[in-house]
Order: structure tokens, then sequence, then C-alpha cells
């Protein structure tokens, strides 16, 4: 039987159990918090409300009950440290399922798990997902990345399931790119719809923020490809455009137009304030999600910086 441990009870990691353990997958999940209950109700109440966890998926609350070869950390990428850390000795394949940069050490979450787990092999797994979808059984499809292509096409065959398709790539720097950079545009969306300013402008923020994600990719090495595929342009439309993103809401609270969630995960805000502090990229929008974030501007005075930009070829 394929088995699967899962590192974080989170919504996105609680559904990625699901939808494995409904596969047919033996499933353990690692919840900081809130084991017990889970396992007593069959339900993550706190993070996924309405999804039954399947017979085959089982919670604990310690780390030596993952005991699987293949590993899916979805810890938030500024606590990823904290649970690496006590990992370090393990020989497993890791794959990375948190977005973002690490404002410590400036690391992506797999090159976090790399430095922390020596012993491990490490992937990626990013792309145009919600956690309800997910659990929900509606199709997905999402990118897979590894280094090492024929680990790659074991572990695609391995995670896909029925309503959740796995592409492959060897571009690990790109794949996490852009599922981190995308969250950045994503609040710089939230806030153009909540400043009421239209659906026209939020087109056109997501058309230059894409070509600032492209640029910021290519100084890092990235393959453009892989920006135009799942995990960059398909997860940036996903984002920008609903709701169900925490990194939108946040930009809508922003603007003024819903109340502020203290308690929500938006990873955009620390990729945007690390992106902020390099030297030699050419990023306004980030450096405006990151003014707006730190409290150093304004909604109008950002917009108004944007809008007044010298007028440049496309």
């Amino acid at each position: 039987m394929n088995r699967v441990d899962v590192a974080g009870a989170g919504a996105f990691g609680t559904a990625l159990a699901i939808t494995l353990a409904r596969a047919g997958a033996e499933v353990t999940l690692w919840a900081r918090a809130g084991a017990d209950e889970m396992q007593a109700a069959r339900e993550n109440t706190r993070r996924l409300p309405g999804h039954a966890l399947p017979d085959g998926l089982r919670v604990t609350a310690e780390l030596s009950d993952l005991t699987s070869d293949l590993l899916l950390m979805a810890v938030p990428t500024q606590k990823l440290g904290e649970v690496t850390g006590l990992l370090s000795k393990r020989r497993v394949t890791v794959v990375a399922c948190s977005k973002g940069i690490n404002r410590e050490t400036g690391l992506s979450p797999s090159a976090t798990i790399a430095a922390d787990m020596p012993y491990a092999t490490v992937g990626a797994l990013t792309g145009p997902s919600f956690a309800e979808d997910i659990a929900a059984g509606l199709p997905t499809a999402l990118t897979l990345a590894f280094a090492d292509d024929a680990v790659g096409a074991v572990m695609q065959e391995r995670l896909s399931t029925p309503t959740l398709r796995l592409y492959r790539t060897t571009d690990m720097i790109g794949a996490e790119i852009g599922g981190g950079l995308k969250n950045v545009i994503a609040i710089a969306a939230g806030v153009v719809i909540g400043a009421g300013l239209g659906e026209s402008a939020r087109a056109a923020l997501m058309a230059r923020g894409f070509a600032e994600m492209r640029r910021v990719a290519a100084a890092w090495g990235a393959r453009d490809e892989t920006l135009s595929g799942l995990s960059g342009f398909g997860d940036l439309v996903l984002t920008c455009t609903s709701e169900k993103s925490r990194n939108y809401r946040h930009g809508l609270s922003l603007a003024g137009a819903r109340p502020l969630d203290e308690r929500a995960t938006v990873e955009g805000a620390a990729t945007a304030i690390e992106l902020a502090a390099m030297p030699g990229l050419d990023t306004p929008v980030a450096d405006a999600v990151a003014a707006l974030c730190q409290g150093h501007a304004t909604v109008p005075q950002v917009i108004a910086d944007l809008l007044n930009r010298p007028l440049k070829p496309e």
C-alpha cells in the first residue's frame, strides 16, 4: 500500500491528506495542535470544516509517528524551520507544499528543508489550488518539481489521484518562485478591487505583475516556460480573482473593503518585504505591497506612484 505522511494540518495539508487517503493511500497527518480533537471528530473543524477524514487517514501529535519514506511538508514557510530542525537525521523524500520566502534566511521552502535535512531528497508541490476544492474532490492540477526527473516521475505516480493531476518539472527554482511571487500580486489585486479601481485595472495589474514575476524568475535562474505554466500564470490567475485566496483577501483589507483577519497566514506580505529589500530588482508592484504591509504608505499613495511611473514600451 502507498504510505504517505503529511506534516502540517492547516487547510492545505489536511486537503492533501484527505485526497490521498480517499484514493487508497495510508496517510498519517501530523498536527501541531488539535490532533486528538481531529482524530475524534474525523474532521478538521478549525481549518477545513465540512470535509470528513477518510478511514485511511490517521491524525497524530507526535512527529515520531511519521515513518513513511515520503513526507509532504505543509508547514507555513515562516514556521518551517521549527519542524525541519527536529527531523534533521531523516532519510526520506520530502515535498515542500508551502510557498514564499523565509524572511530571516531568504530561502525558499525546499531550500530550507534541504539545509535542515541534509539526508533528504527534496522536491516541491505548487500551483493553482484551494484546499476546499481539493478536499471536495474537484479536479485540480499542480506542478511537482524535483531536480532529478526520475525521482519526480516516481513521486508523480505516487501523489496523483483521480482528481489531483500532477505535472512534473526539473525547474525547482521556477516552480517555487512562481508560487511565492503570485501571492504578492494577489495582494495588489485585492487592493485594486478593494479600492474600487475596477476589473480593467485588476487585469492590467495582473499583466504587469506577471511581467515582474518573469523578471525576478530570470534573475534567479528560472526557466521562463515554468512561469507560464501552472505554478506561475495558473496560480496567479486563481489567487488574483477569488476571495478564497488569503492574499487577495488581505489586499481587500488593506484597501478597507473588509476587516483584517489577524489569524490568517499571508505569505505574500513576507515575500513582498523580502523582495523590496533586495538590490538590483525592478519590482514596483512588490515594492508597493511591501510599503502597504509595513505601514510605510497609504493606498492612495502607492496607486499614485504606480500610475505616475515613466511611460515605456511593453
